[in-house]
This record gives C-alpha cells, structure tokens and sequence, in this order.
C-alpha cells in the first residue's frame, strides 16, 4: 500500500488512491472513487464512487464529495463542506434524477462551511469565503463570499486579496483583460 489508511477509515477495494496520500479516521472512500497522490483527506470525510479528486488536494473534515465533483491538483476544501449533485432532490422520486457535474480548477481554496451547488465550475486560485452558498460559476482568481455568493475581488495565485491595482503583497501583479486576469510577473 503506497498510502496511508487509518486504522479507523474505510477504503473499499477498487478505489484509487495516489502515492503518499493520508486518509484519517472515520473517512471512507467509495470502490469507483479517484484520489491522487499528496491528498489528506480528513477526518469523516466522505469521497463517493465517481468523484474525482487530483493530486495534492487538502480534504479537510466533514466534507463530502459525491459522484459527479472533480477536483483539480492543488485544491484546498475546508472543513464541513457540502458539494450537491441533484438540483431537485427527493427521497422518493418518481422520474428519474439527472446528476449535474461540478468542476472545482486547479489551486482554489473552497473555505469552511461552503455549500457548491452543482452544474458549476469554480476557476483555477478562485477563493471562496467561508460560510457562502455557491449557485453560479467562479472565474479564475475570482474572490465570492455570502450567500448567495457574489463577486468581491481576485485573489493572487498565493492565496492573499489583491488590492486596487491588481497587485499582491507577496510581489506578484495581474492586469485584468476580457479573457481575465493575467499575471504580469514573477
């Protein structure tokens, strides 16, 4: 086994988990689920056949992800984090469901407490605030918070607000073109 599994977790046989990837106590990943390498996944998280999540990705506790997400590499899910996949949900239904895939982009932190609705895409370094209700797609580098989430900036590739000038404490300067913000240095 090239992962770590505690004692206490569940990972079903025919589930792919990368090299060097962390899974916690009451975890459980499902037989069809995808999970690379350099993951942590938390705590009573929960990664349901069909997910896909890439590698380097931080699942911190409480989070669920069913079938129909697929995160990117390098994508941070804070705690208590709830993906949706059925728009229109019944316990018992008497047509038939219609799953409706989200896509979180490589680098985006989805910050504790979030709900991300499905059918969306949320964009490579997008920052979600904790707390907020995601019902539309995110751009690129795009910071929502609230609920229903709303633009309120961009976020740097490190993570840090950038100010009015597109520019970031850590050295880095964007410009905002119709296609979206582009990196100027470093």
């Amino acid at each position: 086994m090239s992962f770590f599994k505690h004692d206490k977790a569940i990972v079903d046989d025919g589930a792919a988990i990368g090299e060097g990837t962390r899974v916690w106590a009451f975890a459980h990943v499902q037989k069809g689920a995808s999970v690379g390498a350099g993951c942590n996944v938390g705590h009573g998280a929960y990664i349901e056949k069909g997910s896909v999540v890439g590698n380097h990705v931080t699942v911190k506790n409480n989070v669920s992800i069913f079938d129909g997400v697929t995160i990117e590499d390098d994508v941070f899910v804070g705690a208590n984090i709830s993906f949706i996949n059925d728009r229109f949900p019944r316990s018992r239904r008497e047509d038939q469901w219609t799953l409706e895939k989200t896509l979180v982009k490589q680098g985006a932190t989805l910050g504790a407490g979030s709900v991300i609705l499905c059918g969306i895409t949320i964009g490579q370094y997008a920052l979600i605030g904790a707390g907020s209700v995601v019902t539309k797609d995110v751009p690129d580098h795009a910071i929502f918070v609230g609920n229903p989430a709303k633009f309120k900036g961009y976020a740097c590739h490190c993570g840090r607000p950038l100010n009015q000038y597109y520019r970031c404490s850590c050295g880095r300067t964007y410009t905002v073109h119709p296609e979206g913000l582009v990196l100027l240095g470093n």
